[in-house]
Parts: structure tokens; sequence; C-alpha cells
């Protein structure tokens, strides 16, 4: 049966600053740092480099896949630690910067962005290229994974069928006609309503805003045809459980968000490196679907216990 609701993740854009400092103010208060004390412990024996500490955002898909990332590195005999829920980008990338994590999960886009808010570019190719290019000498990424978790326009069966949709360039020869479920920001950021003017000559009938980031509130108001286009992360696990339809962005409307391990070049070391780019070239868009699913929905498993579970699936834990 086909659960309407399941639990929304965080935004991973720049939305998280306020937040995410906030709470590091607030445990500094407290005596205490969202960098504190590690979550999980590996077994002896770390790299030539030493032992890694693994960062992880304030939401579910980034602890996730943080706690993948130190499970396969103590599977290829390197100590890895994890340091979960440190805050927004601003705040876990500082602690890659000043040492006090050695590498963290993002996404491509999201960090080109943040490194250069001007920057143009889209396609996964040349986000990952231009990314390279921004990060300062201290700091590096890896191997992109084909994981990648980015905004998309969704609508319902119904509405796909009705108007015969299979891309954006499909609706917007109907765009006057349908409202738009996204975050107030959509109505001015430059993939929201300028983009798809720009891209794909789409003029919105209106926009109904939430900011839940494509939660339950977007996707009640999806699924009761209150709105009939909704701005969801593709990972997220209530577009599969609803039977709900990700259109196909020809364009590249919306920046590519490939998931990769960013780090600091201090401690890394090729055989570190060797086992990151194997989960990179193993996890898929799909996976981090069930895996949310599995943390975030019914099942309440921990990030810990589903990532072990995937590991141990994919044959990289014994």
């Amino acid at each position: 049966m086909k659960n309407p609701v399941s639990m929304p993740l965080t935004r991973r854009g720049l939305g998280g600053l306020a937040a995410g400092i906030g709470v590091a103010l607030a445990l500094s208060a407290c005596g205490g740092s969202p960098l504190a004390t590690p979550s999980t412990s590996a077994a002896s024996g770390g790299a030539a480099g030493g032992p890694l500490v693994v960062g992880s955002a304030d939401f579910p898909e980034s602890q996730i896949i943080g706690e993948i990332y130190a499970g396969a590195l103590n599977a290829a005999g390197i100590t890895a630690t994890t340091k979960p829920n440190i805050g927004s980008r601003e705040i876990y990338y500082k602690a890659v910067q000043d040492g006090s994590i050695d590498l963290v999960p993002d996404y491509s886009g999201n960090l080109l962005s943040y490194l250069d808010t001007s920057a143009t570019q889209v396609s996964a190719d040349d986000v990952y290229k231009a990314l390279q290019g921004k990060l300062p000498s201290g700091l590096g990424v890896l191997d992109p994974a084909k994981a990648e978790d980015k905004d998309a326009m969704v609508v319902t069966k119904a509405t796909q069928q009705k108007y015969q949709l299979k891309s954006i360039e499909d609706l917007a020869k109907v765009c006057k006609d349908l409202t738009m479920g996204a975050p107030a920001t959509f109505e001015t950021r430059s993939y929201g309503f300028p983009g798809l003017k720009a891209n794909y000559n789409c003029e919105l009938k209106g926009l109904q805003p939430f900011n839940d980031g494509g939660g339950n509130l977007t996707l009640q108001a999806l699924l009761s045809d209150q709105v009939q286009v909704a701005d969801i992360f593709t990972t997220t696990p209530s577009i599969a459980d609803n039977d709900l339809v990700i259109l196909e962005d020809p364009k590249n409307n919306f920046k590519a968000q490939q998931v990769l391990p960013l780090y600091s070049k201090a401690k890394m070391t090729d055989k570190a490196k060797d086992a990151l780019n194997n989960v990179s070239k193993i996890l898929t868009s799909d996976d981090l679907v069930k895996l949310n699913r599995a943390v975030s929905g019914n099942q309440k498993q921990s990030a810990k216990d589903a990532a072990a579970a995937w590991l141990k699936d994919k044959g990289i834990v014994k």
C-alpha cells in the first residue's frame, strides 16, 4: 500500500546558515561543540595519514552517506569515526578547513554555488570541472557518484496523463494553467521562475509557497490538486511511494547535484581515496531513495544501521 506521507529531508542549499549557527552557538554556550564527540568508532589500524573523521550535515541523507564513507574506510583498514549533524554547509565546510573533520559528503552543484555564487555551470561534467578549480589549495573533492539529489519538477500521474507530460518542455505548453508548489524563493531564484522562463518559455499561473523543502505540506497540496506541479528533491521517498512523476529537464534548468566527498588533503592517502571512490562507483540515486526511506520512513533505522546494511549488500563489508 502506498504511503502518502514521507518525512521531509532538510534542504541542502544555503538556507540552513542561521539554523546551523544557532545550534553551534547553543552548544558552545553549554560548553559543548557540534564537533565534540565521534558517534562511531572503528577497528584499529589507520593508514599512514592517520585516523580519519567523517562529518555530515544536519539532515538524514548526509548522515547516512557519512556512515557509508566511514564504513568503507574501516573495511579498507583505515580507522574512521563519524561526527554527524554538524550543521549547514557554512559550518561543516569550515570544519574541514580547520581540521575538525577530515571529510564530509557534499553535493556538487550546491558546493560550487557556495564557492562561486555567480557560477553558471549546470551539467554534471561542467559543474565538477568548475568545482575543482574553485576549491582552495588545502581541500579537494573525489570522484562524483552516479547518485544525485536535486530539485525536480514533479507532477501526479493524473496530471502527467492529462497533459501528456514527459519533460519540462512538454509542461511549457500548459504552464499558464498550472500552479507551482515550492518555497517562496522559487519565484526569484535562478532555477525557479526566471530559469523556467529563460530555458523553456514556461510561465506558471502562480506560486503556492511552502517552507517544508518539498515535504509533507507540499506533497499533500500536490495530491489534492491544490497545486499541479511541485518542487521536490529527487531522492525523496514520497515520489515513488505516491507514484509521482519527475519531469525530465533536457536543458539542465536544475544544476547537477552529484554526491561526492569534500576532503582535507592533510591526512588523505591514496588508499583512503580508493575506498571512497569505490563507494562513488556503486552508490546510485535509487540507493539514496531506499536509504532515506529506511531512516525517515516507517522503519526508523539509524543512519549507522542503514549504512551498514548497504555496505554489506554491496560486498564492501563482509
